[in-house]
C-alpha cells in the first residue's frame, strides 16, 4: 500500500472546448467539468500521474492548510471565482515554472486558492 502524503488540490483554469478524449475523461474522473472548479483528492502516485496528464489545463499542489481542508469538509467540488489580483504575469497558457499558472505549484496552491475563494 503506498504511503499517503496528504491531499492534492486541483483547480481547472482553462476551458474544456477542443480537448482530446483522454484529457476530457481524466478531467471527468476528477469531477472538473467547469472552469474555476476545485477538487481535493488523496495524494497517491496514481492521482499524481493523472494530475500530470492534465497539467496543461489545471494547476495543482499539495495542501496541508486546515482552513482549505475545512472548506472541503462535506463538499466534493468547489466552484471558485477568478483570482483577486489576476493570475500570474504570463497568464493561463504558460507553466508555473516560467511565470504562468499551469502545472504543479507545490505548496503555493494555497495562496491561489485563498485569492479565488467566494468570501
Amino acid at each position: 500500500m503506498p504511503k499517503e502524503e496528504g491531499k492534492l488540490l486541483l483547480i481547472l483554469v482553462r476551458g474544456l472546448v477542443g480537448l482530446s478524449r483522454p484529457i476530457k475523461d481524466t478531467l471527468t474522473f476528477f469531477r472538473l467539468g467547469k472552469k474555476f472548479t476545485a477538487v481535493l483528492v488523496d495524494d497517491t502516485p496514481v492521482t499524481r500521474g493523472m494530475a500530470h496528464k492534465v497539467k496543461d489545463y489545471t494547476t495543482y499542489g499539495v495542501v496541508s492548510d486546515p482552513t482549505i481542508l475545512a472548506a472541503f469538509k462535506d463538499k466534493k467540488v468547489l466552484h471558485l471565482h477568478p483570482p483577486r489580483g489576476g493570475f500570474e504575469r504570463k497568464g493561463t497558457k504558460k507553466p508555473f515554472t516560467v511565470g504562468g499558472v499551469l502545472g504543479d505549484r507545490k505548496e503555493k496552491i494555497a495562496d491561489l486558492f485563498k485569492r479565488m475563494q467566494n468570501s
